[in-house]
């Protein structure tokens, strides 16, 4: 299939350090290339793939050396993508709904991964008029406040297996790798991991719109001889102090709709203790890739424990469920369905990725079976 990937620009793909749903646009990317179809990467010029690249901006947003206004720049990429479109069969967005009002009057089906948070209350009268648009949920949890969407299923995240290293062995450390944001939970982590009278290595990016939290609550706990703080680690970096821990602690104080860093653990084998929010229940395995837990004092509890988490066991969960080919296998299958409601351009029937009338509350029968299924998950059993 002729497939295009519409990456945000905040991050170059992959980022060369944070960078969620960029780093997922990459796995993905070079997944489908290595299964023989013909991809375009729409993203920063600074970007790096095995596919076609068709950059929009030099270099990515966040880390620019130029301040440039995101929306002028996401706006520009989405009418070079509009002119370009009839060269694909589909056009996958990861950039949000900034396109849909536009993809209403084009004829190439196109699919939208929502890989964040969608429990904000001026999405819900957006989706409510755009549920003709289909998109993808990463986890089912991340789609519960918003049922009126035209959910074409849920495909979970995953990653290249050989990216990360097993390590059979365990470090004597603690780790924690995310943002240093109140909704990841670093004082909890730093808590926990002080509570169990063990080292604890944080490897996080510190957002501008963060910095006052950092400095008033994270930084003074940084002097305790136990916390090292690490600040931001790209792929290598980021193997080896997953790969090295003892446990990744996950004490999230959101709905998370994924959680990449737990199946980065996974595939090195490094059992993840996790609070029980968000998507959490569904990525974990309770007794095989780590514990989900309720409080600081479990979570403590867990770690006395956490040696009889078999790191095999782990890496093995991770490459049955969340493996990069096993991501592109679910979303060619989702294309493929795509591809196949598309009619001839001189059909008197709606076009392809046009309104049409809505059934039972969404906008066609395959796309309404996923809607309320919590059975069938590609990446995941």
């Amino acid at each position: 299939m002729k497939i295009a990937q519409i990456a945000p620009l905040h991050e170059s793909v992959p980022p060369h350090t944070y960078g969620g749903t960029e780093r997922v646009v990459h796995y993905l990317t070079e997944a489908l290339v290595r299964q023989g179809h013909e991809v375009t990467l729409y993203a920063s010029a600074d970007s790096c793939t095995s596919a076609r690249l068709r950059p929009t901006v030099p270099e990515a947003l966040r880390l620019s050396r130029e301040r440039r206004d995101p929306l002028t720049w996401h706006l520009l990429q989405l009418a070079q993508v509009a002119r370009e479109a009839g060269d694909y069969d589909i056009i996958h967005f990861h950039t949000d709904f900034l396109h849909f009002p536009l993809w209403r009057r084009m004829d190439v089906p196109q699919i939208t991964t929502l890989h964040g948070r969608l429990d904000l209350a001026d999405l819900k009268p957006l989706y409510q008029e755009f549920r003709d648009m289909p998109v993808v949920s990463i986890s089912d949890h991340q789609r519960l406040p918003l049922p009126t969407a035209r959910w074409a299923g849920t495909i979970y995240n995953g990653v290249p297996a050989e990216l990360y290293t097993f390590q059979p062995k365990a470090g004597e450390y603690l780790a924690f790798l995310g943002r240093m944001s109140p909704e990841k939970g670093p004082e909890q982590a730093i808590e926990i991991a002080l509570r169990a009278g063990m080292r604890l290595k944080m490897a996080a990016k510190v957002d501008e719109v963060d910095r006052g939290y950092f400095t008033s609550h994270i930084e003074p706990l940084l002097k305790h001889p136990l916390i090292e703080f690490i600040g931001e680690v790209g792929e290598r970096g980021k193997n080896e102090l997953l790969g090295g821990a003892r446990a990744l602690l996950f004490p999230i104080q959101w709905p998370e709709p994924f959680g990449l860093v737990m199946i980065e653990a996974m595939a090195c084998g490094t059992p993840v203790i996790a609070f029980r929010r968000g998507s959490v229940p569904e990525v974990m395995r309770d007794g095989v890739s780590g514990y989900v837990v309720d409080s600081v004092e479990t979570a403590v509890a867990a770690l006395e424990r956490i040696n009889a988490i078999d790191r095999a066991a782990c890496r093995a969960y991770f490459e049955q469920h969340f493996t990069a080919e096993r991501m592109a296998e679910g979303y060619v299958k989702r294309y493929r369905e795509l591809r196949a409601m598309t009619l001839p351009a001189n059909s008197d029937c709606p076009r392809a990725g046009a309104p049409s009338p809505v059934r039972g509350g969404h906008t066609d029968p395959i796309l309404s079976a996923h809607a309320t299924s919590k059975t069938e998950h590609e990446g995941h059993a």
